[in-house]
């Protein structure tokens, strides 16, 4: 197999492998696997699987290597965060690795460990685990790129493709994970392929989905099988509004799973096509949809419109003549009291850790998230008839967020003043891919952060003397954008200088597409462009939240917001207030309490066991983690962080299914993608084994350092550690992480400490329904979603009084035609004449 280097990567893509590899020692315990160390790594696995035949290794393939992470307690320890700074601690480095064997394809496991050794720092196998049969380790990036290899050099395929005018080298595929497929074995390691043609080397070929749907072996690079999906039809015009009425398909059933042949030869257009799924063949659409500017000026005859761009578009530079706020020490990133750990993950994209906030009134350094990433996503799609209900792709879990990260662009992805931080995973000889621009940090202004004008001032005094006070809000922005096949996800952690944190998601790029038959009925997606079928599907996310609100004991608070009426009778007082009054005070019925029925309130619940938890919009559901021992000095509540969702929280419209029901199956997606059920999920943290030793520590006197070997949290993962061809939710999923109430009815089952708190984790699903328009096509314009974290009684008052009013002297008015000093007169004066700023 070539040495392909992914499409994401610079040029410089897979760097050569070391065999002597430097070792240069990570200034942090969270400091991601360097190049150097990854190759290190892979390199002792080698010779470990060398010097041991009788594991019966053949042919190793590396799929993933990174970073162990060690026990929270010890990393809070080294940095002297909180209340664990009570001893010096020394952290074992850790790494973790999958590979496979592509002769036997058995899939293994590995724990390395860094150690000292005459010849200086080594890492040497602590485990290698053979993973049970039907156990995929995620899909690499190399494996994508060699499933269009191998599907452009298969005869079959050449020959199908020939059938609808389609030539060899026009032949192009997205890789895709199978989803759910019952007709090939879990041990093989397997793909559906998306095909497309392509009239250009850079045109969309997104614009010419094909009819048929190959399957591939990973391993052995070869096509098993192509499915040929079904066609809809309108026998006649509908009578009623019903989507249904009339609808008719080519096959007696959407779960139809055509039976293997025996071999690939007899898939023709013939048997498997027309006799099997009952339609004729469909060729591509053949007109032309680009979206780079040399294709649009190229081929402008081709369309409809000659491409010509806006020309109207004055300069906005961004300028930061002394340069920027934020500090940044290798991954450890400061900014206006903020301070956290910034690394690359191939899983997650971008991994924040250890988050505290220096509160500029009490000078105080607060512990507020220990980690904070995007953990899993699935997008599934809505058309019904086999074998479209295998599109669901795990973009995490299945590929990897950070592997399919881009290489970032100055001025282009990234405005301003950039900070970069690259990303590194393995190839499959175990050398590194290095993406230099992985990650970008920036610091941008978002509008207004407080301001207040006193009326009785309008029109009166200069500036210094009106009454009134304008603070802009600046915000720090760490991002990246990663490409899965068709789509970009732009991710972006927003830090604001009130001790807010929003996570937001855009999604743009391509919509996923299938080809359509002439005037064939599209009740499950759109048509966007003729014979291109938008399908439509939900992009569900669920970001994992490991809380540290001053300190490791938290808890969650559900609050309902209630109209008063409504919460009395649903939850009827005692009687105790008729007889208890005191002189001068009167006791109230529930109807003299809200006379003009204008009272509402809000009820907080402390979340008791580990449990998902569902919305409710009639009572604007809300949430908070809060820690239970420390108390606001005014309002009494507990010190704590709102879960702002709203707005990204919507219903999740695949089902669990009915089996059993004449014509009804499981639901797929719900079997392997329980946690997109609920938008929230608390459960407790559960760490792996640790071994604490103590060294003496040579020029410290008779102090010692406690040395910790061991493995952070277990509960990483809600899809499962290994989500590739699974068939049902696995043992470390997060349904399993919850306690089911038909399981627990005397009330036996593990609970929360909801006084005291203590270590929990909390999970949050977002997502949107696309139902796809035509003004999508051919490139989404980006949608965006939001997760807001923020301060609720943790702060004494508004932690950004302290932030400095400003005037941007650089700012003109629009219009003028007369000199000016650069000092726009107006800007920032309201209609009165009050000015906005001092």
């Amino acid at each position: 197999m070539p040495n392909d280097v992914p499409t994401t990567a610079p040029a410089s893509g897979i760097q050569p492998p070391l065999t002597k590899p430097t070792l240069p020692c990570p200034s942090h315990p969270l400091d991601p696997l360097t190049p150097d160390e990854t190759t290190a790594v892979t390199l002792s696995i080698r010779h470990h699987v060398a010097s041991n035949p009788d594991l019966g290794v053949k042919a190793l393939r590396f799929i993933t290597c990174y970073l162990v992470p060690p026990p929270k307690r010890a990393v809070l320890e080294v940095l002297g965060i909180g209340e664990e700074k009570n001893a010096k601690v020394e952290i074992v480095r850790r790494a973790e690795a999958d590979f496979l064997d592509i002769v036997t394809g058995n899939n293994y496991n590995v724990y390395c460990s860094l150690s000292s050794s005459p010849n200086g720092p080594t890492w040497t196998v602590d485990t290698l685990t053979l993973l049970p049969s039907g156990v995929q380790p995620q899909i690499s990036v190399e494996e994508l790129i060699a499933a269009e290899r191998i599907v452009k050099n298969s005869p079959k395929v050449i020959e199908l493709a020939a059938e609808v005018g389609v030539k060899p080298d026009q032949i192009f595929c997205d890789g895709w994970s199978i989803g759910f497929d019952e007709r090939f074995p879990q041990a093989r390691r397997i793909q559906q392929a998306l095909v497309f043609a392509r009239w250009g080397e850079n045109e969309n070929l997104y614009a010419h989905p094909m009819d048929f749907i190959p399957i591939i072996d990973a391993n052995v690079e070869q096509v098993l099988h192509i499915d040929f999906p079904p066609r809809w039809y309108r026998s006649s015009q509908p009578k009623s509004a019903h989507p249904l009425d009339n609808l008719t398909l080519s096959t007696s059933t959407t779960g139809l799973l055509p039976p293997l042949p025996d071999s690939l030869d007899e898939v023709t257009s013939e048997k498997a096509c027309k006799g099997i799924s009952g339609r004729e063949r469909i060729p591509p659409p053949m007109r032309r949809y680009d979206f780079l500017d040399d294709e649009l000026k190229e081929h402008a005859d081709e369309n409809e419109k000659p491409y010509k761009p806006r020309t109207d578009l004055k300069p906005i530079q961004i300028l930061q003549p002394d340069g920027v706020s934020f500090k940044l020490d290798g991954h450890v990133l400061e900014w206006q009291g903020w301070k956290m750990h910034v690394a690359f993950s191939h899983r997650e994209g971008i991994v924040l850790s250890t988050i505290t906030y220096k509160d500029y009134i009490t000078e105080q350094v607060r512990p507020l998230f220990y980690r904070l990433s995007l953990v899993e996503m699935v997008v599934p799609y809505a058309s019904p008839e086999f074998p479209h209900p295998r599109k669901f792709a795990f973009d995490s879990g299945e590929y990897g967020m950070g592997t399919m990260a881009n290489e970032l662009s100055l001025g282009c992805d990234c405005v301003g003043k950039i900070a970069y931080l690259p990303g590194t995973y393995t190839s499959h000889s175990g050398a590194p891919v290095v993406i230099k621009n992985a990650i970008c940090i920036h610091e941008e202004d978002s509008g207004v952060l407080w301001k207040h004008s006193d009326y009785r001032f309008f029109g009166q005094g200069d500036r210094e003397t009106a009454g009134g006070k304008t603070v802009r809000r600046r915000r720090l922005v760490v991002s990246m954008v990663c490409t899965l096949a068709n789509y970009e996800y732009i991710w972006n952690y927003l830090f604001y200088q009130d001790g807010t944190i929003e996570i937001e998601c855009r999604l743009t790029g391509i919509l996923q597409v299938y080809v359509a038959a002439p005037d064939e009925p599209n009740v499950f997606g759109t048509t966007v462009a003729p014979g291109v079928n938008a399908q439509n599907h939900q992009h569900l996310f669920s970001f994992r939240l490991d809380p540290m609100i001053d300190g490791l004991n938290n808890a969650l608070i559900e609050s309902d917001v209630w109209p008063l009426d409504d919460y009395l009778e649903a939850h009827p007082p005692s009687n105790s207030n008729s007889t208890n009054s005191s002189p001068g005070q009167h006791s109230l019925t529930p109807n003299e309490i809200n006379h003009f029925s204008n009272a509402f309130l809000s009820i907080d619940t402390p979340i008791s066991v580990p449990s998902p938890r569902p919305y409710s919009l009639p009572h604007d559901r809300r949430w908070r983690i809060v820690n239970p021992s420390k108390k606001h000095y005014a309002s009494g509540k507990s010190v704590g962080y709102g879960l702002g969702v709203k707005g990204s929280v919507g219903p999740v419209f695949v089902k669990r299914g009915k089996e059993g029901k004449e014509g009804k199956g499981e639901g797929w997606v719900m079997k392997r993608a329980g946690f997109i059920e609920y938008p929230c999920w608390v459960v407790k943290e559960k760490e792996g084994e640790s071994v604490v030793s103590s060294v003496d520590n040579e020029g410290e006197g008779e102090r010692e350092v406690k040395k910790v070997k061991g493995e952070g949290s277990q509960r990483m993962w809600p899809a499962g550690k290994y989500v590739p061809q699974t068939r049902e939710n696995p043992e470390d999923s997060i349904g399993r992480w919850v306690v089911d109430k038909d399981d627990d009815k005397d009330g036996e089952k593990e609970k929360l400490d909801t006084e005291k708190g203590e270590d929990i984790l909390v999970f949050l699903t977002i997502g949107t329904t696309h139902i796809p328009r035509p003004e999508d096509w051919p490139v989404m314009p980006a949608e965006t979603l939001h997760i807001h974290l923020k301060p609720q009684h943790f702060f004494d008052m508004n932690p950004a009084m302290d932030v400095p009013g400003t005037r941007d002297l650089m700012s003109k008015d629009a219009f003028s035609t007369h000199g000016s000093d650069g000092v726009n007169g107006t800007n920032g004066t309201n209609a009165n004449g009050a000015c906005g700023c001092n």
